[in-house]
């Protein structure tokens, strides 16, 4: 019965899956470059979760949320800066960089301080009591859906209208492949940022103090580090890094100002800390360009609807074979 089933679906012509390796192999590089660029706005994001989850051990779903609201900062300074929906508006070089590096700080600042926010009506008291981590996980969970619908009472279910500040031009071409001045832009500010990021948490003195309450927070507090310090400042710079992400998502899809907006991107930075090793920064970077760059083969090698389905078993895949992730270092192990 199973056999002449997939006889008449072959003679109508339908499918439910391509498998089109001649596409796959002439969009190769342009999915491939694509691909990072989508990847390290995912790794932004994991940076977030992979250090909650290495200081407190808890998985912060409620952060999605903190990148949507980047995004909305990061849209709103567009518009007080008199940018318009519709064909992108002509800035001058200078006044452009000026344009994007202030909502840039909007968007991060914004995006801390709701993550902030987070750490201190939501989990600090918690804390306090000592809850069970069941509590935490439910509570994430319902911080998430309240901060989404407070967007949605506050913006409705449409999307923002889309203001492009800049428009792509290519820069130059590698291969069949046109490299665009956006994908560059967010390919190398991502870059910058994660590198910042894993410096200051290796480098610095507060970073050191991250790492310490990760790896022990009662021995970390007899030695002098302060523990509710560290973790306020562990959200801070989720948030931070989150809200730079929300920058460059809407420079790369301006259509996507939403109140849900954030909810696969979330999963899916999740997915990429949890493939590269939750807790280690560097894994979250590693986990989050493949997953951008496998999502993207998959999608034209099995068609677009395919494409969210193909990062997730990605995901099951490595999982079965290192439950630990790519790198697997915790947070307190992890050498720098």
């Amino acid at each position: 019965m199973t056999s002449h089933l997939v006889l008449s679906l072959a003679q109508s012509g339908s499918h439910w899956i391509d498998f089109n390796v001649g596409l796959l192999a002439d969009r190769f590089w342009a999915n491939t470059i694509d691909g990072l660029a989508y990847g390290s706005i995912y790794a932004l994001v994991a940076i977030g979760y992979t250090l909650v989850y290495g200081v407190l051990r808890l998985i912060n779903f409620a952060h999605s949320e903190v990148f949507v609201v980047g995004a909305f900062g990061a849209y709103f300074t567009f518009v007080a800066l008199g940018y318009q929906p519709g064909p992108t508006s002509q800035t001058g070089l200078g006044a452009l960089i000026a344009n994007l590096a202030l909502a840039l700080a909007v968007a991060m600042i914004a995006s801390g301080a709701i993550a902030l926010l987070l750490e201190r009506v939501a989990y600090r008291p918690l804390r306090k009591r000592n809850a069970p981590r069941l509590v935490f996980l439910i509570t994430a969970i319902g911080a998430s859906f309240a901060i989404q619908q407070g967007l949605y009472l506050w913006r409705g279910a449409n999307p923002e209208p889309a203001i492009r500040l800049v428009r792509p031009e290519p820069v130059f071409e590698f291969g069949n492949t046109r490299i665009t001045n956006i994908q560059i832009t967010v390919f190398v500010a991502s870059i910058v940022l994660l590198i910042v990021a894993d410096l200051f948490v290796g480098r610095t003195r507060l970073g050191r103090g991250i790492r310490a309450v990760a790896q022990d927070p009662d021995t970390a507090a007899l030695m002098g580090v302060n523990k509710e310090r560290v973790i306020m400042l562990t959200f801070v710079i989720g948030g931070l890094l989150a809200g730079a992400a929300a920058l460059f998502y809407v420079m790369q899809i301006p259509q996507g100002v939403l109140y849900n907006g954030g909810f696969l991107l979330g999963i899916k930075a999740f997915t990429a800390a949890v493939l590269g090793g939750i807790g280690n920064l560097r894994g979250a970077l590693l986990g989050g360009l493949l997953l951008g760059v496998v999502e993207n083969y998959g999608q034209s090698l099995f068609g677009g609807e395919w494409r969210d389905v193909v990062a997730f078993v990605l995901l099951i895949g490595i999982l079965m074979v290192r439950p630990t992730g790519i790198l697997g270092e915790s947070l307190g192990r992890a050498r720098v």
